[in-house]
C-alpha cells in the first residue's frame, strides 16, 4: 500500500499557520496532522494557550473555526525525516513559500528548527520570532513536537506560549 500525503487546512488571513517537515506513517494512514501517539503537537497548543481544550488529531479541520491551520513543507509521508531528499525539500520550499504569499497568515510557525533551516536556507536559527522573513508572514521557529526531541515539554511550551504576541 501506497502512503498517501494529507491535505492542508488552510485558508485565507489564518492567525497561525503550522509547517511541520512531512506527514508520518500514522498521519497517513489515518489522514490527520500530528497522528502518532507520542507527537505531542496537541497537548502543546492546549498548555500553551493556543487552544481552549486538548484536541487529537482526528480534530485537526476544527483548527481552521479558531484561525489556525497546517501544512508540511514536504507532501511525501516518511517513517522520518532523515528520508526527504534534497529535491523534495526544494520543491517544498517553493510550494510552502506560494502557499504563504498566496493566504497571508499573520504568523507561519514552523514546527521544528530544521522545517525552518530547510525553508529559509539558513544554518543559525533562533527559536521565536525571526528577524528576516522571507515572506510575506511573521516566521516563528518553535520546537518540534515530536517525542524524540529531548527538551522538556515546558520548555518547549514556554517557546510556543510565545505566538500570543504576534497573534
Amino acid at each position: 500500500m501506497e502512503l498517501q500525503p494529507i491535505p492542508d487546512y488552510i485558508d485565507r488571513n489564518l492567525k497561525v499557520l503550522f509547517v511541520g517537515f512531512n506527514p508520518s506513517i500514522r498521519s497517513s494512514e489515518t489522514g490527520h496532522h500530528f497522528a502518532n501517539p507520542n507527537n505531542r503537537f496537541w497537548t502543546i497548543l492546549y498548555e500553551s494557550g493556543l487552544t481552549s481544550t486538548k484536541l487529537n488529531p482526528q480534530e485537526d479541520r476544527s483548527l481552521l473555526n479558531i484561525g489556525y491551520g497546517l501544512s508540511n513543507i514536504v507532501a511525501r509521508p516518511t517513517k522520518e525525516a532523515a528520508e526527504i531528499t534534497k529535491e523534495e525539500y526544494q520543491q517544498g520550499r517553493l510550494e510552502l513559500l506560494e502557499k504563504i504569499n498566496k493566504y497571508s497568515p499573520k504568523v507561519v510557525c514552523f514546527v521544528g528548527k530544521g522545517v525552518y533551516q530547510q525553508f529559509s536556507k539558513e544554518k543559525k536559527v533562533p527559536w521565536g520570532k525571526q528577524t528576516d522573513s522571507i515572506s510575506n508572514s511573521i516566521e516563528f521557529v518553535a520546537p518540534s513536537s515530536s517525542g524524540l526531541v529531548r527538551m522538556k515539554l515546558d520548555e518547549i511550551v514556554s517557546i510556543y506560549k510565545q505566538l500570543h504576541n504576534y497573534i
